[in-house]
């Protein structure tokens, strides 16, 4: 499996399809994407995620059903990563603060957020 799970938009468009299906066919993964794409396009897609070992096939019938290797949240950190890094040029801060701007945060949300920094600031503590 790939060290950087880097993906294309269309890329990601396919992983997603198969992060929430957990896993999908052609014509599976096809139905669920926007735009109507192809048949042979979404399998041209499944194949190149398949070399950069991001996903795995198993023969089922006539059909290949294929299978996420990483897994959504570990590409999510991996992105993130990069975002936080090339966008807001390593502030954490300043990423969070956008993010909190751009997207409405429920009580119960903002609680267990609060709680997760709260942890955080006390395990920075016990480390000095």
């Amino acid at each position: 499996m790939s060290d950087e799970n880097t993906f294309t938009e269309r890329e990601l468009d396919v992983m997603s399809v198969l992060w929430r299906r957990g896993s999908g066919t052609v014509a599976e993964v096809r139905a669920d994407l926007p735009g109507e794409p192809g048949y042979t396009s979404v399998l041209k897609f499944l194949q190149i995620l398949e070399e950069k070992g991001h996903v795995r096939h198993e023969k089922e019938g006539r059909a290949h059903r294929y299978y996420p290797t990483v897994a959504a949240e570990e590409a999510g950190r991996s992105a993130l990563g990069r975002v936080v890094d090339k966008i807001f040029h390593g502030s954490t801060e300043l990423a969070l603060a956008r993010l909190v701007e751009e997207r409405p945060i429920s009580p119960a949300e903002l609680r267990r957020m609060r709680r997760m920094l709260e942890d955080l600031a006390a395990e920075e503590e016990e480390d000095l």
